[in-house]
């Protein structure tokens, strides 16, 4: 018998949306009809899936508005920053549909007497995608349109917040034209997620949430012999160096660690600023931080939203508490923000500073509008307490030397290494992490390697 799912929404607690959840029988009629469509996709020219994107892309945009109100509702970013996600979300697909000719090619090798020698990407077959709710559509995207585009099929399992943005991609999907059984959504419990993954019928996981959960999903597959991407937690650090230019890095850093609640895969976690320059940004990230609007997210003069549920609020207020007990400072209180509601999700903004490495705040992830300034005195120490993380998804510096934040970034423990900016992923390089970030590739021409196997042609044309 299955179950029920309820979406309550963080705006204002109540129940956005009620699913229920997959049976065992359509379980498997999704996975079956997942395997009879995919082997005539696998035939269909890459210029063809190419194309069904590029509608599937439209479509999406056509509702730009209507999607970003919903996604409001249902994880509680605010209304004049929601449908961004849909604008990012086609930039993403776009990008990969624009490559994929080329990156799925097969790879000619060296002219050999009598042979014909190569080697072909053959899709893997039916790609299971578990994605969260913190960007879910732009989570989503990084492996459903780089699957279906390199001849996969594809099942989408979607957060038990966000279950109305997996059938939003169904819709555009089903009006775009793609045959029959190649995109399937089910809503299921975590039970029957784990089930899925160690079905024959799934050949790759693709996978975006914590370490815990990650540590589930590779549980699950670990009998089998399928390729698992995942994509997990963060505490990612930014240096200040004394060359930085400090209006620019104060206005990115904020915005890099309270963007979306500060609920984002790589936003700003920590931040190191070289002491010749320590006082001023301070005194400028606390300025511009205090000049956030908390409150209803579907006000378009709202800036800061709710968090995704009470409890998530409650863990970040906890490791400010844990932070203030062990020494640190709160130059800037979210008690002080009007809206701001202990006990809610609703939670405003927090910056601690006299913090350091013995503190939960500046070693634990967050997911929440916190963040932690600590004092340095040179480039060593700097990359010493970024590397003192268990994560490394991104890192940051700011400088006006190039060299310096290559050779710094050389060093840094890290998937993606940024100059200058921070939070933003571009769909052109390949998105990464170590540690327990993660493993695997997303995005970029390397993001079809894990969704492809190789198989070589080794043709004897003379005997």
């Amino acid at each position: 018998m299955s179950g029920r799912l309820d979406v309550t929404s963080p705006v204002d607690g109540r129940v956005l949306a009620t699913r229920t959840l997959a049976a065992e029988r359509e379980i498997d009629q999704a996975l079956a009809a997942a395997r009879r469509a995919q082997p005539g996709w696998r035939q269909a020219p890459v210029a063809e899936r190419v194309a069904l994107v590029e509608r599937f892309c439209g479509t999406f945009l056509e509702r730009r508005d209507a999607i970003g109100e919903e996604l409001t509702w249902q994880m509680g970013r605010p209304i004049r920053y929601a449908p961004l996600e849909v604008d990012r979300m086609v930039e993403r697909a776009r990008h990969m549909a624009s490559i994929a000719e080329e990156s799925l090619a097969d790879l000619p090798l060296e002219p050999k007497e009598g042979f014909a020698r190569f080697i072909r990407r053959d899709p893997v077959g039916a790609v299971f995608v578990i994605a969260p709710w913190n960007y879910p559509y732009l989570t989503a995207v990084n492996a459903v349109v780089p699957a279906l585009l390199a001849g996969n099929a594809v099942v989408l399992k979607h957060s038990a917040q966000t279950p109305l943005c997996a059938e939003r991609f169904a819709e555009a999907f089903r009006e775009a034209g793609l045959p029959a059984g190649l995109f399937q959504v089910l809503h299921l419990s975590h039970a029957d997620t784990e089930r899925v993954i160690g079905s024959p019928a799934v050949d790759f996981v693709a996978f975006t949430g914590s370490v815990d959960a990650g540590h589930a999903v590779q549980r699950a597959a670990s009998q089998r012999f399928i390729g698992t991407g995942l994509e997990l937690g963060g505490k990612d650090p930014a240096y200040v160096r004394a060359d930085a230019d400090l209006a620019h890095a104060v206005e990115n850093l904020v915005d890099g660690a309270f963007f979306n609640s500060g609920q984002s895969c790589c936003g700003i976690e920590r931040i190191y600023v070289h002491e010749s320059m320590y006082d001023r940004f301070v005194d400028g990230y606390v300025a511009l931080a205090r000049a956030y609007r908390l409150g209803d997210p579907l006000d378009p003069e709202t800036t800061l939203g709710p968090m995704v549920r009470a409890a998530a609020a409650e863990f970040v207020r906890g490791q400010v508490a844990d932070a203030v007990r062990s020494g640190a400072r709160l130059l800037v209180d979210p008690c002080s923000f009007a809206n701001d509601r202990p006990g809610s999700p609703y939670l405003g903004p927090s910056v601690l500073v006299g913090v350091d490495h013995t503190m939960r705040v500046m070693t634990e992830e967050s997911f929440g509008p916190v963040i932690g300034i600590q004092r340095v005195s040179n480039d060593e120490e700097a990359i010493r307490l970024m590397n003192d993380s268990v994560y490394g998804l991104t890192a940051a510096v700011w400088t006006s030397d190039e060299a310096a934040a290559r050779a710094i970034g050389d060093r840094l423990e890290t998937g993606t290494v940024f100059m200058n900016r921070c939070d933003y992923l571009d769909p052109a390089l390949a998105w990464t992490g170590v540690k327990d970030s993660g493993r695997g590739c997303t995005l970029s021409r390397l993001g079809f390697d894990q969704l492809t196997r190789p198989k070589s042609f080794h043709l004897r044309t003379k005997t």
